[in-house]
């Protein structure tokens, strides 16, 4: 089966908005856990537009299940990833001003500075993932930095399918048999949904992971949080 790890980024917008702490970060994180998820998954960024630095340390002894930060390896969050030492560090390319992540790595042009930072963190025993665009080129590259994992950008594919076109899944599908091939475990994340994920799951083998965070607090306000992880894991059995 593969894992959900519930990322709880936009539960942290909300309590900023308003400031104080409702909804609360950590009680959340909690929450999802004991529904059923396995995993919980923060992005924090320089500016902690959303969680924020802190919440990394107070989530740590609250997350008994995969413990996942992504972030761009700029020395605060490497030293901070390194300090709590989560599960997993996804590595992703984003830009200070970026909304969102927009890009997977390049893992060819980038691959000594990849090399390095993934050296330092599986030196301390964290999993690491490196976010990438469905290339068999940048899989490829993945493999040449030493990283556990790849997690496959998966806007496109969310993208086409909405629009019904099925077979934007394809080369996600190769990435993924390609990634299988060199010792390489997949995760996926970005626009996933319960539109599309069981879709997806279906088409990609060897996944382990997903990383689901907009669309699921979205359809949690319509249809409840517990009742939304449970149908995730349904559709991810």
């Amino acid at each position: 089966m593969t894992k959900l790890s519930v990322n709880i980024n936009k539960i942290a917008t909300l309590r900023n908005s308003r400031g104080g702490n409702m909804p609360n970060v950590v009680q959340f994180a909690k929450d999802v856990q004991r529904f059923g998820a396995e995993g919980v998954t923060i992005h924090p960024r320089p500016d902690e537009r959303h969680i924020r630095y802190q919440d990394a340390y107070d989530l740590k002894p609250e997350v008994y299940t995969e413990y996942n930060i992504e972030g761009n390896p700029i020395k605060k969050f490497m030293d901070m990833v390194l300090e709590i030492k989560p599960t997993q560090v996804t590595l992703v390319p984003d830009a200070v001003s970026a909304l969102t992540s927009n890009a997977g790595w390049d893992t060819l042009a980038h691959k000594q500075f990849l090399t390095d930072v993934i050296k330092e963190f599986k030196q301390n025993g964290i999993r690491t993932s490196i976010f990438v665009d469905p290339d068999l080129k940048q899989i490829e590259g993945a493999k040449a930095t030493g990283t556990d994992r790849i997690e496959l950008y998966t806007e496109a594919f969310a993208q086409q399918f909405a629009l019904g076109n099925k077979e934007a899944i394809l080369p996600y599908t190769a990435c993924a048999e390609l990634a299988y091939s060199l010792d390489l475990g997949v995760n996926a994340g970005h626009d996933l949904s319960l539109d599309n994920i069981q879709y997806f799951k279906e088409n990609i083998p060897h996944l382990l992971e997903v990383s689901i965070g907009h669309a699921l607090i979205s359809e949690s306000l319509y249809l409840g949080a517990e009742n939304v992880v449970q149908m995730y894991l349904k559709k991810l059995q």
